[in-house]
């Protein structure tokens, strides 16, 4: 797998920004088929910062419905995997960098 297509993208949320400020550990959504290894190289070479853990879940997709005119839509949402990234003590990764 390239590394280009290991990381998705980050996750901007209030409880992601509170661990990047406080244990340094970043969170990504990442490819369902990426292991450990390739998560870390990934971020390693995009961000230049050294990766010291990693730790991935995977979100299991889930059922969703709304009502309309036409009467009730169902679907599904997909699955997706979180990796969360612990970088070296005394490094940041800007992810705001871009925006």
């Amino acid at each position: 797998m390239r590394l280009s297509d290991v990381l998705i993208k980050p996750i901007l949320s209030e409880k992601a920004n509170k661990q990047s400020e406080k244990m340094n550990r970043y969170t990504f959504v990442v490819d369902r088929k990426a292991n450990k290894l390739e998560i870390k190289k990934a971020v390693e070479a995009f961000y230049g910062v050294q990766v010291s853990n990693v730790n991935t879940t995977v979100m299991p997709g889930k059922a969703k419905s709304r009502n309309t005119k036409a009467g009730v839509v169902s679907g599904r949402k997909p699955a997706k995997k979180k990796a969360y990234v612990t970088v070296a003590e005394g490094e940041t990764i800007d992810l705001y960098g871009t925006v």
